[in-house]
């Protein structure tokens, strides 16, 4: 059973807790040099891979592990206290389809993901960066996208949320370049109440989430992207909230 203090906001994290011997071992506690991952090697098995970019405390990752056995996720943070919470929670789920690293999302898709081998990937509430020093560090460019675009498989799935209007409005502009992007109204059928610890923090506060899932654009021409990476603006907006901090 869940235990009380394995919640968010007292919305229990989604699985079972089952007894020691069936756990799993799902973190990575490091990672090859930089090149291609051989997915079947990582998972022990043939399947498709989703990919949760910033998976935080594990939540999505978690849920969707167990919604779909089928599939293999990896979800990467940078933040190790996180990460130790997910791998905890996926290891006690015995869920042998997660694996869990510390690695930067860009630097994942740039250095590890082999174009078109991906079925989805999912970013929730990347960091906005309120101040102005730390626009540079924010995740979703035009650099970014190129590269979900490059390592999604044909018809893959990409999914971005966040509570920041700013962020949403930067969003709205620059992924519909590289993917058939639609915007989602109202939560997620499958979590009603939050994919994500954040989300359901965001909600509580009376923050707006914005939610949209795209498909990479089929044959684009690489010069195309290329173009598109080299015209795009920066996400240089101002993050900062009129009536609510982060």
């Amino acid at each position: 059973m869940n235990t009380s203090s394995d919640s968010d906001f007292g919305i229990p994290i989604p699985g079972r807790i089952l007894p020691p011997d069936q756990w799993a071992k799902t973190a990575l506690k490091r990672l090859p040099p930089p090149g291609p991952l051989d997915w079947p090697a990582l998972f022990g098995r043939i399947a498709p891979v989703v990919l949760d970019i910033g998976c935080g405390n594990g939540r999505f990752t978690i849920a969707s592990a167990l919604a779909r056995p089928e599939l293999n996720h990896l979800g990467v943070d940078i933040l190790p206290l996180v990460l130790r919470y997910a791998t905890r929670r996926a290891n006690q789920r015995g869920l042998a389809n997660v694996r869990l690293a510390a690695i930067g999302g860009y630097e994942l898709l740039d250095e590890y993901v082999v174009p078109g081998s991906v079925a989805e990937i999912h970013l929730y509430h990347p960091q906005p960066y309120q101040d102005t020093a730390g626009h540079h560090r924010r995740l979703i460019t035009p650099e970014f996208l190129a590269l979900a675009h490059r390592s999604l498989e044909p018809g893959g799935l990409v999914v971005l949320q966040t509570d920041n209007p700013a962020y949403w409005q930067y969003i709205r502009r620059a992924a519909p370049l590289l993917f058939d992007f639609e915007e989602r109204a109202g939560p997620w059928p499958d979590a009603p109440q939050g994919r994500t610890r954040r989300e359901i923090y965001a909600r509580r506060r009376g923050l707006p989430i914005f939610r949209g899932q795209g498909r990479p654009k089929p044959h684009l021409p690489p010069e195309r992207i290329v173009e598109i990476v080299r015209t795009q603006p920066a996400p240089d907006f101002d993050a900062r909230r009129p009536n609510h901090g982060r």
